[in-house]
């Protein structure tokens, strides 16, 4: 029960802050996102705020013997590029722009913009499955 409760929590804080950032906003996302037209900047504000907290927790992870719920931290095992990572990142970042909005911020969006929102996250759920059923 402490598990489901904390991932609760941190699914709720993750989604409260995309919201409150303007991660959530599909246009202005697109507005980020349009380095040659009406380019909107605040965003860079947000991520590069995120890096702070992010550089902390990577130096209190290394310190960690094990996280508090779990036998071992799950990492990344490998840093090799491959066309399946390139082509991956390709379409993530070509369904970002399209539509504004990337797997967290859809499903917070969820809350905010249910109906303009349900066609992308079915159809980002449709194509996970398909990578699953193709790659499996």
């Amino acid at each position: 029960m402490t598990r489901i409760a904390i991932a609760l929590l941190a699914g709720a804080l993750f989604g409260g802050g995309l919201a409150y950032s303007g991660l959530a906003d599909p246009m202005r996302v697109q507005g980020f996102l349009d380095l040659l037209g009406d380019w909107d900047p605040t965003l860079m504000f947000v991520m590069g705020g995120a890096l702070v907290p992010m550089a902390i927790a990577w130096r209190v992870q290394a310190r960690a013997g094990k996280p508090w719920l779990e036998e071992r931290f799950e990492l990344p095992g490998t840093r090799h590029l491959d066309a399946r990572l390139v082509i991956g990142a390709i379409l993530f970042g070509a369904g970002w722009g399209i539509g504004g909005l990337c797997p967290g911020p859809a499903f917070a969006n969820l809350a905010l913009a249910p109906l303009p929102t349900l066609a992308f996250v079915i159809a980002m759920l449709v194509g996970m499955l398909l990578h699953r059923a193709i790659t499996d």
